[in-house]
């Protein structure tokens, strides 16, 4: 996101944001970028939050640092693997100009950081959350056995989601951010053709 914005780059397209992990009211364990998103002025195409997160604080974050979060297409907030979740996006477009708008208005009225752009994935990519709820659950499980914490928790949760899912996860991953690549590009003719 900072080498991006360094670069003059405007849209930025990545897997899934990071966000609060559970448990983070004893950790303190917040994601970097969702400070980062609060002061770099690029516009993030994601997949949502990492469904390992603990979504409904990740969100809570965001809205206390001002950023903008827009699920693209859809009312609900997609949870990564999983087109939607129980949790109601905070704003709603449903075209790649609109977005491009919004990015273009901040930057019009000095407005310090990006907006994050929620992006469902493919449906035929898609891995239902009921069926995932319980392999993240599993997998935290393990995780907390085995005494991981810190930096390691997300590296370990995706290798032994991987590893439940039989790769499954993997391949819902490849196809979002393909799905997110193509919808940050839509995004980015938009702010070099409109002025």
């Amino acid at each position: 996101m900072i080498a991006a914005h360094l670069a003059g780059i405007h849209v930025f397209a990545t897997g899934g944001s990071g966000g609060v992990h559970k448990g983070a009211e004893d950790s303190f364990d917040i994601s970097a970028d969702l400070m980062e998103l609060a002061q770099t002025a690029v516009t993030v195409v994601a997949a949502g939050a990492k469904a390992i997160l603990d979504v409904a604080k990740t969100l809570e974050v965001l809205e206390t640092q001002g950023v903008p979060v827009i699920a693209y297409g859809q009312d609900s907030f997609p949870a990564f693997w999983s087109r939607g979740s129980k949790l109601r996006a905070p704003l709603r477009m449903d075209d790649p100009a609109q977005i491009a708008a919004a990015h273009r208005t901040r930057a019009l009225m000095g407005l310090p950081g990006g907006q994050l752009i929620a992006n469902p994935i493919p449906p035929e990519a898609e891995i239902p959350a009921t069926e995932m709820a319980p392999i993240i659950k599993a997998a935290q499980s393990d995780a907390d056995r085995a005494g991981i914490v810190g930096k390691g928790v997300t590296p370990y949760l995706l290798q032994r989601i991987f590893e439940l899912t039989q790769g499954r996860s993997l391949e819902a991953n490849i196809a979002l951010v393909r799905n997110n690549a193509r919808l940050a590009a839509k995004i980015a003719l938009e702010l070099s053709t409109t002025r």
